[in-house]
């Protein structure tokens, strides 16, 4: 049986892990609920085929077909259903390779204000108040400012993500890419969910947005030094936080959801 597999990309703490406990809620669809190791397990892979002594025994149909079997296999393909969904940041850095092995498959990028995003690690990083999240190194934890400097960094959770990102939306591969703002999740979803139904073209399904089923990967968070990093709330609806970032960290983020600046989709990305 032939499976259609897509993936969840974009950037964090814009509500990925909601969107892909709603797209579970769909029967024709399996969706990692958050981050796997199969992007990382390709891209070691593809080292060691690429170079070294072993690069002169990989044939083009071999690679293909190592890749695609450790996605088949992580995911236990035969037991789900027709359409896999799985869920890595760095996907957006992979486009072309993603091209090459799924030529029809579709990037669903969650996105979101980097004000509101850096406004929400700041949050879930100062709940402990020793600050021992591995989300940022223990030599830039000192100062908000340290923090924040650092998640913006190309080594940061947020950096990282942030360049990928851009990669993908104003690369030549652009058109795989499906954008959902955190914004139009949280307060239109039933709209959201029927615009992802039509771009991975699976039945319409019914979604119960008050009352969200989900356990939160309590281990995963752990070992990040970070719990609650993949909590939830039960119902769909805006979340309202305080801002708590100074003024100089939002007049330095300001402007950064270039996704919503018409002039800068040249492409035509599908955004919603």
């Amino acid at each position: 049986m032939s499976r259609h597999v897509h993936f969840i990309s974009g950037l964090p703490r814009s509500g990925s892990t909601l969107l892909s406990v709603l797209l579970g809620q769909n029967p024709n669809i399996y969706c990692a609920e958050y981050s796997t190791p199969v992007c990382s397990l390709m891209t070691k892979m593809l080292s060691v085929i690429s170079e070294g002594e072993y690069k002169t025994e990989f044939s083009g149909e071999k690679v293909m077909n190592l890749l695609k079997k450790t996605m088949d296999t992580y995911h236990d393909m035969p037991s789900k259903p027709n359409l896999v969904i799985d869920n890595n940041r760095a996907w957006c850095s992979k486009l072309q390779l993603l091209d090459y092995l799924y030529p029809h498959a579709k990037v669903i990028c969650c996105v979101r204000d980097p004000v509101w995003v850096i406004n929400s690690f700041e949050r879930i990083i100062g709940r402990d108040p020793t600050f021992s999240s591995y989300l940022v190194p223990v030599e830039h934890r000192a100062t908000l400012h340290q923090r924040v400097n650092y998640l913006l960094s190309p080594a940061g959770a947020f950096g990282f993500a942030y360049q990928a990102l851009q990669e993908a939306f104003f690369g030549q591969f652009s058109f795989k890419l499906v954008l959902v703002d955190y914004d139009s999740l949280v307060t239109k979803p039933l709209s959201v969910m029927r615009f992802l139904e039509k771009e991975l073209n699976v039945p319409a399904a019914t979604y119960d947005m008050d009352n969200v089923r989900y356990t939160p990967p309590t281990a995963y968070d752990k070992a990040l030094e970070t719990p609650g990093l993949h909590d939830i709330a039960q119902k769909v609806e805006p979340q309202k936080h305080p801002l708590i970032l100074p003024p100089d960290v939002v007049n330095r983020l300001a402007g950064g959801a270039f996704w919503r600046d018409r002039s800068m989709n040249p492409k035509s990305v599908r955004i919603i």
